[in-house]
């Protein structure tokens, strides 16, 4: 089932051509409107001459989240405030918040890209969807909504929280469709279990999740726990929100909807290029929005791209499935680690609950890592001999793969703070000093 086969199965060739229009296009609006891209673009020697097609994207400059900061809040919008009808923003825990700002047709936009999204995993009109993203600045659940409304869903707006209305809801009004964070169905199926809800009561069919990065193993754990088919989605508010790109059916990468949003794919310390199924930093360039148009805007989010055709039918580029980020990346006693790599090892075992945390600290000038286990209750109701024999084994596991040492606590089930949004994993006493 494809939303729009014009734009999602139009030849690689077509494809190519269009975004080069589409960027000369872009290049002339932001070189004219943006002062910031204006003088930036004038240092490297470029005028919008200068770029006519696809190939010349990468004479562009880049932007980053710093970028957006320094130009708070509206200096990067292309277009006067007259001609914004929608305020979003990201929570700004790390520094000021980044403001996007969007016309009547961005927002046209975003419902066709989310549109695709859902369809991608499966929604059809008669679907009951529950979004149980934030409302509000966060670009997650009305993102969701307004897409859902699109292919003529119903849409249950319930936003985050609540876990015990979710579930009543989930079952008086039929719901088929759930879309939240991963950590947030993890905890949800969690409930399920614990308050001896029955299952056959929750007639969910499909789960739409991102907003933060999850493994196989996770999708694993919800699939089976929740009797669904778990699709990633990606977005990202600078960009545009949720609907940047998203899984299909066969869920063998996200389909970039790229007639809206060029990827790239770079490397995060030279800057340069990487051909096709290299891993590296994603970059986006937005060719249609009028509000906030982005060049070549730095995700820091690591992943590769695979041109072939999708089984599916569409044509879109596929980018595979994150595996964390650069700035989210750990150094330890000059190890590069990243969460997720410790996700998959714990889930790997398979006695482990898939609630953790890494704390980090520096202890008589040297780093530290340890990592809080939850298991389950048997664990310590059994003999100390099996709590610590498993103790070892996830420790042995964890520093043969990192090549560092690890301190592994094992915890009791629920002793790590749950979260209704984006999961908090790290914390890194280093930066509190």
């Amino acid at each position: 089932m494809i939303w729009n086969r014009t734009s999602e199965c139009m030849t690689r060739r077509d494809m190519i051509a269009l975004q080069g229009t589409r960027l000369s296009e872009l290049v002339e609006r932001v070189y004219f409107n943006v002062p910031y891209y204006r003088e930036k673009m004038q240092q490297a020697g470029l005028g919008p001459e200068s770029i006519n097609n696809i190939d010349d994207l990468q004479k562009l400059p880049f932007t980053t989240k710093d970028d957006l900061r320094d130009n708070y809040p509206f200096g990067l919008f292309a277009l006067p405030t007259s001609e914004i009808i929608r305020l979003h923003a990201s929570s700004g825990t790390t520094g000021k918040p980044t403001v996007v700002g969007y016309t009547r047709k961005d927002l046209a936009t975003w419902s066709e890209v989310v549109a695709r999204t859902l369809t991608c995993a499966g929604v059809e009109r008669n679907d009951f969807i529950q979004i149980a993203y934030g409302y509000g600045l966060f670009t997650g659940g009305l993102g969701l909504h307004y897409g859902g409304e699109k292919i003529g869903a119903v849409v249950i707006p319930v936003s985050g929280g609540n876990t015990g209305r979710q579930i009543q809801i989930m079952q008086d009004f039929n719901t088929s469709v759930l879309a939240c964070t991963p950590s947030y169905a993890l905890y949800l199926a969690e409930y399920i279990e614990e308050m001896k809800i029955d299952r056959r009561s929750v007639k969910l069919r499909t789960g739409v999740f991102g907003a933060e990065p999850w493994t196989e193993n996770i999708r694993r754990e919800i699939e089976s726990k929740l009797d669904i088919k778990a699709i990633d989605i990606y977005g990202l508010s600078e960009i545009i929100g949720p609907g940047v790109a998203s899984e299909c059916m066969f869920q063998k990468g996200l389909h970039v909807n790229e007639d809206h949003f060029i990827p790239e794919i770079i490397d995060p310390v030279t800057l340069e290029p990487l051909s096709e199924a290299e891993e590296g930093e994603l970059v986006f360039t937005t060719i249609t929005k009028e509000g906030l148009p982005l060049i070549r805007y730095r995700t820091r989010d690591l992943t590769s791209l695979d041109y072939q055709p999708c089984e599916c039918g569409r044509t879109l580029v596929r980018m595979k499935k994150c595996t964390g980020r650069s700035d989210d990346m750990m150094i330890i006693r000059g190890v590069n680690i990243f969460p997720s790599t410790i996700e998959s090892i714990l889930l790997d075992i398979g006695e482990t609950r898939p609630h953790y945390l890494i704390i980090i600290d520096r202890v008589n000038n040297m780093d530290v890592l340890q990592v809080l286990v939850e298991v389950d209750q048997q664990f310590f109701l059994d003999r100390i001999g099996q709590l610590e024999s498993l103790r070892q084994k996830i420790r042995s596991s964890l520093e043969s793969t990192l090549g560092i040492s690890v301190d592994v606590k094992l915890v009791e089930h629920k002793t790590i703070e749950r979260s209704e949004g984006k999961s908090k994993r790290v914390i890194d006493k280093r930066r509190l000093d």
